[in-house]
């Protein structure tokens, strides 16, 4: 049983006073609603409300046949919910005190009550794939999958009709929405951004429903033939670009460590010849026929001293 101070309502009313005071603010006067009998989680319950002659007979007579029918009518009065159903019920389309029922065994009237079983399961459908154009104007193909289940059974059959297909509709719409927001690099990299994007606006679209949005997953962003060369091209130019680039660094480099090394050999003369003889090791163990012995220049300058 609720609370005295739960599911109250509150109210702010407007009290104008004499149009002689137009800089002044209008008083507030705050009135609070306690929940009372003809009134559950907001919801108005008039089954202990005047009721007609005809209601008064019919429900007699309901009792009356329940007896007379008795043992066979408790197989049709007595009605079980599993524990993931919850039954609504109304008594001549009103809805009875008491919210929803269940888990377990109610009672239920013959000809004068009917119900309604909501699941409170989690359901699962895919948003069909949704043709979109964004905001740099790239046509896109998304599709998505959305999770939700339902909170308050008295929402889900009192507010709204179908709450299972008007959920699917508005999924596909908010993706629409989503998507044509965004830029093409959006779309392909921030997924998981869009996906709460969608959850966080589902959640507040349904909520007077009392269907909660669980979860949202985008599935697989399609795109058109032609954009997908142009996006190869364009990664196989960017790839081959920095490629050169790389190289080019390298020539440098080595190019640098090469100056630094012959700067260090011509400062002495027996770090060349020992330079030559290294080459002269490596090249004989490859078990080579043919030897090139390097001649150094510092054996011919006399020779070319005198000559010149």
């Amino acid at each position: 049983m609720d609370s005295p101070t739960q599911n109250h309502k509150t109210y702010l009313v407007n009290h104008d006073e004499n149009s002689q005071q137009p800089h002044t603010a209008n008083p507030q006067i705050e009135v609070t609603m306690q929940p009372g009998p003809n009134n559950y989680q907001g919801f108005p319950t008039s089954e202990n409300d005047g009721k007609s002659v005809i209601e008064i007979l019919a429900t007699a007579v309901s009792v009356l046949l329940m007896i007379l029918t008795f043992p066979i009518s408790i197989f049709i009065c007595f009605k079980i919910v599993t524990e993931y159903e919850r039954a609504v019920i109304f008594r001549m389309g009103r809805l009875r005190s008491g919210g929803a029922r269940g888990p377990g065994v109610f009672f239920v009237l013959p000809c004068v009550d009917s119900y309604f079983k909501v699941d409170l399961r989690t359901v699962s459908f895919d948003v069909p794939p949704q043709e979109v154009l964004t905001r740099d104007s790239v046509t896109v193909s998304v599709d998505a999958v959305v999770y939700y289940r339902i909170n308050d059974p008295l929402k889900a059959v009192i507010q709204i009709s179908n709450y299972s297909e008007s959920t699917r509709l508005l999924a596909a719409t908010t993706l629409r929405n989503v998507l044509g927001t965004r830029n093409l690099c959006e779309v392909l990299a921030g997924r998981e951004m869009i996906s709460h994007t969608m959850q966080v606006s589902l959640d507040e679209a349904t909520d007077p429903w009392g269907v909660l949005v669980e979860r949202v997953e985008i599935k697989d962003v399609s795109l058109p033939k032609s954009m997908q060369r142009a996006m190869a091209a364009e990664a196989e130019a960017t790839r081959d670009a920095r490629a050169k680039v790389i190289a080019a660094e390298g020539e440098m480099k080595s190019s640098q460590a090469l100056k630094d090394a012959s700067d260090i050999i011509s400062s002495s003369p027996a770090a060349l010849q020992l330079r030559y003889l290294q080459t002269l090791s490596s090249i004989s163990a490859e078990k080579n026929s043919t030897i090139i012995f390097p001649l150094p220049i510092e054996l011919l300058r006399p020779y070319m001293g005198n000559n010149t």
